[in-house]
């Protein structure tokens, strides 16, 4: 992908492309009816696949991935698709576009390429406004920057819809979206999103859905980290880990990693720990979402007390050769957790 280097700046600082011809955003449904997503990595792809299943087989759908074995997978496997050259080719024959990048930079640089040339409401076979929906996980101000260089180009409105729920959430279509969007866009933004997920969240205007998974994100580590300390406790005490379990399950130090996720092996059938930490919410990922939370929190003036021990956790646990590439909750073995 090419840098962002089509973007310009304005004095304050902020991103921008130049100006289109104004014209309204439409609302209706067959205005809507071409899709585009780009990003069918592990969440995109069962994303993607449950967007196509759902939406009437009249609609188009236009899809792009920079690896060409997922997009020519997804064409033989879900089918009904057109596989874009580039990202520009997704924005120019689709009217609502759904990405799910990895980084920062990957959302900056497939954005660089959607909006220029500023023409896609004069030049590109479908002249309607599009609706960008961006569910990658991604620092708020980076976002931000990309959303008013959208919105500076008159060429549509962009949302941020970062998602919860993992891969497992993605595959079933049972995802939860946390998203930052006007008022203007907001039913059509649901009703789209809703096809890939069980419950939309709006928390405010644009870059609000960002601020509040990365709120919850940065929780979720910090929990892990202390369930896994507690469990290594207890067990290490003498106690058995599924009574432990059971009773901080009823008690105040309930939570999503002891309830739901609990990092001794055994106790949850079926959890990442019980797999040999296989699956799951990879530590890498957290590790990045926690990086994220801290650079956001600094941005704002905030300096997270127990963040930063949490990230050299994570990042020693990473570096660990018989934790790499698993479940965060393998904190527990790196800690010295009986299995």
């Amino acid at each position: 992908m090419r840098a962002a280097g089509v973007f310009r700046r304005h004095a304050s600082g902020a991103l921008a492309v130049p100006a289109a011809s104004r014209r309204g955003f439409a609302t209706a449904n067959r205005l809507q009816a071409s899709y585009g997503f780009i990003g069918l990595g592990r969440m995109g792809y069962p994303m993607a696949k449950n967007l196509r299943t759902k939406i009437p087989e009249s609609d188009t759908m236009i899809i792009h991935d920079v690896n060409e074995a997922s997009t020519a997978l997804f064409a033989k496997e879900v089918g009904n698709v057109t596989i874009a050259k580039n990202v520009r080719e997704v924005a120019e024959k689709s009217t609502t576009i759904i990405t799910v990048l990895p980084e920062p930079s990957h959302v900056q640089s497939v954005f660089g390429q959607v909006l220029q040339p500023p023409t896609l409401l004069t030049e590109a076979p479908n002249h309607h406004k599009r609706l960008f929906i961006d569910c990658s996980t991604i620092d708020p101000k980076t976002s931000s920057e990309v959303a008013e260089a959208a919105h500076a180009s008159g060429q549509g409105r962009f949302i941020d819809a970062p998602m919860s729920g993992g891969v497992v959430g993605a595959a079933a279509g049972k995802l939860t979206f946390m998203i930052g969007a006007s008022e203007s866009v907001l039913e059509r933004a649901t009703e789209v999103l809703m096809m890939m997920g069980k419950r939309v969240i709006h928390l405010g205007p644009q870059g609000s859905g960002l601020k509040g998974k990365l709120a919850n994100n940065y929780l979720l580590a910090l929990n892990n980290v202390a369930t896994c300390e507690a469990m290594n406790m207890g067990v290490k005490w003498g106690l058995d880990p599924h009574k432990l379990a059971d009773m901080i399950n009823t008690a105040t130090g309930k939570c999503w990693p002891s309830e739901v996720n609990n990092p001794v092996p055994g106790v949850i059938e079926g959890s990442p720990a019980s797999k040999g930490y296989e699956g799951g919410f990879g530590t890498s990922l957290m590790l990045k979402d926690l990086k994220l939370a801290l650079k956001a929190g600094q941005e704002a003036g905030i300096e997270p007390q127990l963040g930063a021990y949490a990230r050299d956790i994570y990042a020693a646990v990473e570096k660990d050769e018989s934790c790499k590439g698993k479940d965060f909750s393998v904190v527990y073995r790196f800690i010295g957790g009986k299995e």
